[in-house]
């Protein structure tokens, strides 16, 4: 079965899909958002769009104590149920950071014809971002309720 390149795919969803998010900036300029699962920055644009591109990363929070990091596969595009390699993890900062950096920005991939440099190697940056948002998120959600005060209280009431 033959691919539709990226470009082509790009061209068909860039007008209207259903994860395009339309609002009104400043004035009446119109900011495009995308609610795409596997859009590092939730942008609507050719570069972060994981629709069209064939090599993609998500970065979740998975619960309540760990980070899903999913990659596409690219052999695997015609097949959505096992198009993506999951993987949760449940480390400190530095070590989630580094297995980020390492499974997808340092390994050339073969999987691309003609490719031997790194193709997102410029999503870096916003990869190791999400990574820090949603981490911060999970050590806010950790610490949990605080104690209410267990002074006794004054119950009024009649005498």
């Amino acid at each position: 079965m033959a691919t539709v390149p990226g470009t082509v795919i790009w061209e068909i969803v860039k007008k209207n899909n259903s994860f395009l998010v339309k609002q009104f900036g400043n004035g009446s300029a119109k900011v495009r958002f995308s609610k795409e699962s596997n859009n590092l920055f939730n942008t609507h644009s050719y570069k972060y769009s994981g629709l069209a591109n064939p090599k993609t990363i998500t970065i979740q929070a998975d619960g309540k104590d760990g980070v899903l990091l999913a990659t596409s596969k690219t052999r695997k595009q015609n097949k959505p149920a096992i198009a993506l390699h999951k993987s949760v993890m449940k480390k400190d900062f530095q070590r989630m950071a580094n297995a980020v950096v390492n499974q997808f920005f340092l390994l050339p991939y073969d999987e691309l014809p003609g490719n031997d440099d790194y193709p997102m190697a410029d999503l870096k940056k916003a990869a190791l971002a999400r990574l820090s948002a949603v981490n911060r998120s999970l050590q806010v959600t950790k610490s949990g309720v605080k104690k209410k005060n267990r002074q006794a209280t004054k119950i009024r009431g009649r005498k």
